[in-house]
C-alpha cells in the first residue's frame, strides 16, 4: 500500500488555494462581480419602488444606495483584498458638498453662458414644489451612487490596477459615453461630450481626491441641478421648477440631449479636469502598471 505523504498533500492543497486566492483578487473578477452585483440591486429596487409615491421612493432608494454601498466594500475588502481607502474618508459629508459646489459652479456658469448667446430661457413653473424635488431628489441619487461605484469604484480602479492611471482614466471615459448612446436624443457627439466632459471630469475628480464621496456628491449635484433647472439630464426630459424655451443649434443648446451635449459644457468640463488631473499629479496620485495607490 503506498503510503500518503500529508505534508506534501498540504503543501499541494495550500498551492491550490493560493491559486484560487489569486484567480479571485485578479481585477477583472472583482470588478464584474462587483459592477454585476450593484447592478442588481439597483434593478431591484427600482422595481420595488415602480409604483410607490415619492417620498417612500427616496426612501427606498436611500436604502438601496445603502446596500449598494455595503456590497461595494465587502467586494472590495473580501474579494479584492484591499483597503477599501475610497469609502473610509474621514469627512465624507464635506466631501459630497465640495462635490456639489464644483457641480454647481459647472452646471450654473454653463447654463448662463447658453443663455447669454439666446439658446435658453427659463420661465419660473408653479406647482407643487416637492412633488417635483422629491422625484429629480430619487432620479439623482440612485445615478450617482450606482454610476459611481460601478465606474470611478470598479471599473477604474481595476483598470488602474493592470495598466495605470491614464488608461484607466481613457477607458472608463470612452466607455462612460458609450453606454449613454442608448438615452433618449442620444447622438455620437452627445456621448463624445459625455466621455469629455463627464467620464474625464468624474475621473479626474477621482484621482484628485481619491474618495468615492467626493464624485458621488459632484455625479448627485450635477444631475439634480439640472433638473431642477429644467432640462434634460443625459437626454432625459425632466420636469423641473422651470419651463425651458431652447433656440439656436444644438452644438450650444445640446438639443433633445440637453446641457451636457452642448460645446459650452464640454469646455467647461475641461476647464474643471484639467487643473484637477494637474493637482492630482502633484500630489502623487497618479500611478503605474501594477503600483497601488497611496
Amino acid at each position: 500500500m503506498k503510503k500518503t505523504n500529508t505534508h506534501d498533500n498540504g503543501v499541494y492543497s495550500g498551492r491550490r488555494t493560493s491559486k484560487f486566492m489569486s484567480f479571485l483578487q485578479f481585477p477583472l473578477i472583482w470588478m464584474f462581480v462587483g459592477a454585476l452585483g450593484i447592478a442588481l440591486i439597483n434593478l431591484a429596487y427600482l422595481l420595488i419602488s415602480k409604483d410607490s409615491n415619492a417620498l417612500v421612493s427616496i426612501v427606498i432608494a436611500i436604502v438601496g444606495c445603502g446596500v449598494a454601498i455595503i456590497f461595494y466594500w465587502l467586494v472590495m475588502k473580501f474579494l479584492a483584498r484591499r483597503q477599501v481607502t475610497e469609502l473610509l474618508h474621514q469627512r465624507p459629508v464635506s466631501e459630497i458638498m465640495f462635490g456639489g459646489v464644483v457641480a454647481f459652479i459647472f452646471i450654473v456658469i454653463s447654463a448662463v453662458i447658453v443663455v447669454l448667446f439666446d439658446g435658453y430661457s427659463f420661465t419660473w413653473e408653479a406647482g407643487n414644489v416637492s412633488s417635483i424635488v422629491l422625484p429629480i431628489i430619487t432620479a439623482s441619487l440612485g445615478a450617482a451612487v450606482i454610476e459611481e461605484l460601478i465606474f470611478r469604484g470598479l471599473f477604474f480602479q481595476a483598470i488602474e490596477k493592470m495598466a495605470g492611471s491614464w488608461i484607466a482614466l481613457a477607458l472608463t471615459s470612452i466607455f462612460f459615453g458609450i453606454v449613454h448612446l442608448g438615452n433618449p436624443g442620444a447622438t455620437i457627439w452627445g456621448a463624445f461630450s459625455i466621455s469629455v466632459e463627464a467620464g474625464v471630469l468624474l475621473g479626474a475628480a477621482f484621482l484628485w481626491r481619491r474618495n468615492i464621496w467626493f464624485v458621488i456628491g459632484l455625479h448627485f449635484f450635477w444631475n439634480t441641478i439640472q433638473g431642477l433647472l429644467g432640462i434634460p439630464v443625459s437626454g432625459h426630459p425632466s420636469t423641473g421648477l422651470f419651463t425651458l424655451e431652447v433656440a439656436g443649434p444644438a452644438l450650444l443648446t445640446g438639443g433633445e440631449f440637453g446641457l451636457e451635449a452642448s460645446i459650452v459644457t464640454v469646455i467647461m468640463g475641461l476647464l474643471i479636469a484639467i487643473p484637477m488631473l494637474i493637482l492630482a499629479r502633484r500630489k502623487g496620485n497618479f500611478v503605474s502598471r501594477r503600483q497601488d495607490p497611496k
